[in-house]
This record gives structure tokens, sequence and C-alpha cells, in this order.
């Protein structure tokens, strides 16, 4: 259940960066937070 949650999150998110949403409201930083949690995942697997 939790995963679907993040995948929500991170597809709202990507999309709110591709459309510059993020940048007009200055919240970029949320696209390298993503990133950041994203990054232990993929060092684990």
């Amino acid at each position: 259940m939790l995963f679907i949650l993040y995948y929500i999150v991170a597809i709202t998110i990507l999309v709110l960066h591709f459309t510059g949403a993020l940048a007009r409201y200055n919240l970029e930083w949320l696209v390298l937070a993503l990133a950041v949690t994203v990054f232990p995942a993929v060092i684990y697997l």
C-alpha cells in the first residue's frame, strides 16, 4: 500500500516538474528530495 502511495506522489512531482509548476512556486527541491528517497533503494537492489 505504501509503495502505491509513494508512486502516486512521485509521478505527481515529476508531472509538476515537467509542466513547470514546481519552478513557478519555487518547489524544485521536491525533485531532489524524491531522488534522495529513491537512491537507497537503488543501491540496495
